[in-house]
């Protein structure tokens, strides 16, 4: 039975990002291969993966985020188990013992995420269609599918909502409607729908959570339009990531283009591709 990682990236710079993202992977000693989904030609930085995979079948989401084609991962994914990643996210610590955990299910998305500062995430700034219509609080930066028929159910629901996700959002949500497709909102739905959510996630657990760095969720007195613009990033000779005089573990989900330097991908190059 096979595992690995998933990073889905679309455009130049996400394709950078998620380049970092594998590299970040390499540098923690896990042992699972890396993969990327995109439709984009990445040149040199196929070296940090395992496998390059074409977005499949023909429609293309013009969008930044390209939300419409993240139902794919579950067709597209090489491995029977499978850890899907944003591509603005760093891998901070072997997480190798993560894959027994999920062994108990067939689908794992977080419901609890993390401040730099290693607090529990309580702000629904950026979540008030989830408070608003009842709607389970899942993350879909960071998910876990094995292939089955429990799994191959829900991503078939999940292409169906993305098909018609104004139909599906406006039945279930009548407060705070999105402006935009979004896969939180559409996991949250499909979730509902087939009465899934205690066997998707555990609140009981850190398993699985990460570090959201949105800068309305630091629990800041005043928040600046860019988290970089509050605290200092520091990154040592061994990798290791400091935010303000914080040191960071587990998935760091840093969100902001800017946080991504030339300097840092370097240092990375040098720690992994030796």
């Amino acid at each position: 039975m096979s595992k690995g990682f998933l990073i889905f990236a679309t455009g130049e710079e996400y394709v950078r990002q998620a380049y970092l993202c594998a590299l970040s992977i390499r540098q923690t000693k896990n042992s699972y291969p890396v993969s990327i989904m995109t439709p984009d030609y990445i040149g040199d930085k196929a070296q940090a993966f395992d496998e390059v995979i074409d977005v499949p079948w023909t429609a293309y989401d013009e969008s930044r985020y390209q939300v419409l084609n993240r139902w794919k991962t579950y067709h597209a994914s090489p491995y029977t188990e499978t850890i899907v990643l944003d591509a603005d996210t760093l891998v901070l610590q072997n997480i190798d013992d993560w894959w027994k955990f999920f062994s108990n299910y067939d689908l794992f998305f977080p419901s609890k995420v993390y401040t730099y500062r290693d607090a529990e995430i309580v702000d629904n700034y950026y979540r008030k269609v989830f408070q608003a219509n009842k709607l389970p609080n899942l993350y879909s930066g960071i998910h876990y599918f094995k292939k089955g028929d429990v799994s191959h159910e829900f991503f078939k629901l999940i292409e169906l909502i993305s098909n018609n996700w104004e139909f599906f959002y406006g039945s279930f949500c009548t407060e705070h409607y999105p402006s935009a497709p979004s896969m939180d909102v559409t996991i949250a739905i499909a979730t509902v729908i087939l009465e899934l959510e205690q066997k998707v996630t555990n609140k009981n657990t850190r398993f699985l959570n990460f570090v959201h760095m949105k800068p309305h969720l630091q629990d800041w007195r005043e928040v600046r339009s860019s988290w970089l613009k509050h605290v200092g990033v520091y990154l040592t000779a061994n990798l290791d990531l400091i935010i303000g005089n914080h040191l960071q573990h587990g998935i760091f989900h840093y969100v902001e283009d800017a946080f991504v330097t030339d300097k840092m991908i370097a240092a990375y190059e040098k720690g992994v591709l030796k």
